[in-house]
């Protein structure tokens, strides 16, 4: 599939002035055309549609509640991006009744400025819930005006993109209405996002969430700064992917940014990702026009990607990076020592409020080779585990670049650490102590979120000590969780469990050998 190019770029051409935008106040707010001069959007997309894309993006990628304060749209949001899609709707319709060739409406939902994983005021004064209902909001005016697909696009802190998704999801079920969701990041030139966020974890991360679609890159760079990210992607994704690039690096020429990439090198870069990588979808971000787009087309129409041999294998992540559920060589080791229930310092410290000391435990977890960090923060001296797992949560995602293991009984605590965290975690534990119970609270979280769930063979009876009770207990919870919930199998980790062999109690005598039997 081939989507449009810049609709900045295309704008700016226009060399519009405040009447145009809909007054003074509302200058510069290229959202605001689809109502104040529709005829321009519609312009826009139409030269994009005449060189042949199959898929043109709605002017919206600023039109949520929180960058159209700055215009003081915030309570027409839902107008603004149904009027948006509807518009684009009617372009792309009478291209494809003109043509015969199907056209496509993509959603464009761009960042909200936010920085939810950072720990700045400004920028980080957010809830993952207060951003999962702005993207919701975005969504459903996207929807209700006739897209085709919702794109993500230009995400700079994956916690945040996480929301996003969420959003979407949301919106679906508000509309009855499931559409592809193709979401992207926007990486620098070292690879990394804004955040730091290599292009591992981003992949870990986001293809486990339920309703993504499609993973790529768009924006930031040019094509060739993405050769190895999109290497990466194509080589271990199991989803389609997308790459839409700048027309190179932007160059700043007497305060205007300025994309140097002519036509034909871009087409011919995007066009080897397609034939030896096998990239599904191209198009163009900042600086791409008409005629970058017509060169794409030309190259690109009639190839096929080349079939991927997808590398596969579980990933566990953090906000820097991903590692592998399967050490080579093993074990997976977790760090115990972030955990209020087993170290008396840590206790200390949580009662203190003193969460440098905490980071500082974790640090030295990290050093002596834990590659996760388990984290319990629950006291019978304080109410608020809930609070206090936000804040620790928080500290570690910035200063630790290991995946997080999420300890608690309680199923709102584990949400609220699942809502901070910005990569894949772990959640410690599920079992049938108390039936379905603590199954039906934990693993709706885990698949909203796609996080890994440690099974614990516990039934209604107590702890499974023969192999086959073991057994029977992981088919049980298996069925669950997999079969119901859709939690992908190599999500489910089991304990087959261990006892005490020093009691010195004939019934113990045979548990280790039954443990590992099990």
């Amino acid at each position: 599939m081939v989507f449009d190019g810049a609709m900045g770029t295309s704008v700016q051409a226009c060399n519009l002035g405040p009447i145009d935008f809909g007054g003074e106040h509302l200058n510069g707010c290229n959202d605001h055309l689809v109502i104040s001069r529709p005829e321009v959007v519609e312009q826009i997309h139409a030269s994009f549609l005449e060189v042949g894309c199959e898929v043109i993006e709605t002017d919206t990628f600023r039109a949520n509640r929180i960058t159209m304060r700055e215009y003081k749209l915030q309570d027409q949001i839902v107008e603004l991006n149904r009027s948006a899609a509807a518009l684009a709707r009617r372009v792309a319709d009478r291209f494809e009744q003109a043509t015969g060739i199907p056209r496509y409406v993509a959603g464009s939902i761009g960042p909200s400025g936010m920085l939810p994983s950072t720990n700045d005021p400004a920028w980080s004064n957010i809830t993952f819930r207060e951003l999962v209902d702005v993207f919701r909001e975005q969504c459903v005016g996207l929807i209700e005006g006739g897209v085709d697909l919702l794109l993500i696009e230009t995400q700079q802190d994956i916690l945040e993109t996480k929301a996003a998704v969420h959003g979407a999801w949301r919106a679906f079920e508000e509309t009855g209405r499931r559409i592809p969701l193709q979401t992207q990041i926007t990486l620098d030139t070292s690879g990394r996002m804004l955040l730091g966020t290599d292009i591992a974890a981003a992949l870990t991360t986001l293809e486990v969430l339920p309703v993504v679609d499609v993973i790529g890159l768009n924006c930031s760079t040019g094509p060739d700064y993405m050769r190895e990210p999109v290497r990466y992607l194509t080589a271990h994704s199991r989803k389609p992917i997308s790459v839409i690039p700048n027309a190179g690096l932007p160059l700043n020429v007497d305060g205007n940014a300025v994309y140097p990439m002519k036509p034909v090198p871009l087409a011919e870069t995007l066009t080897e990702f397609v034939a030896e990588l096998g990239v599904n979808v191209v198009g163009g971000c900042c600086g791409t026009t008409p005629d970058h787009l017509k060169e794409v087309i030309d190259r690109v129409r009639g190839l096929k990607p080349k079939p991927r041999e997808i590398e596969y294998e579980p990933m566990l992540s953090s906000a820097m990076r991903a590692i592998p559920l399967h050490q080579d060589p093993p074990p997976l080791i977790v760090g115990e020592r972030v955990n209020s229930q087993g170290s008396r310092k840590i206790k200390k410290l949580l009662l203190a409020d003193d969460y440098e000391g905490i980071l500082s435990v974790a640090r030295d977890q990290v050093e002596g080779g834990a590659h996760a960090l388990d984290v319990c923060v629950a006291l019978t001296e304080r109410p608020d585990e809930a609070e206090q797992m936000r804040t620790v949560i928080k500290q570690l995602q910035m200063s630790v670049e290991t995946p997080l293991v999420i300890d608690s009984t309680e199923a709102d605590v584990i949400k609220t650490a699942l809502e901070m965290n910005p990569g894949r975690a772990i959640i410690n534990s599920i079992n049938l102590e108390r039936g379905r119970e603590r199954c039906d609270a934990v693993l709706p979280l885990a698949v909203a979120h796609g996080a890994a769930v440690i099974a614990l063979t516990i039934d209604e009876k107590g702890m499974a000590k023969t192999a086959d009770a073991k057994l029977e207990v992981a088919r049980r919870i298996y069925e669950i969780a997999v079969n119901e919930y859709g939690l992908p199998t190599d999500a489910l980790i089991f304990d087959t469990l261990t006892f005490t062999l020093a009691t010195g109690a004939n019934d113990m005598a045979d548990s280790a050998i039954e443990t590992k039997e099990g």
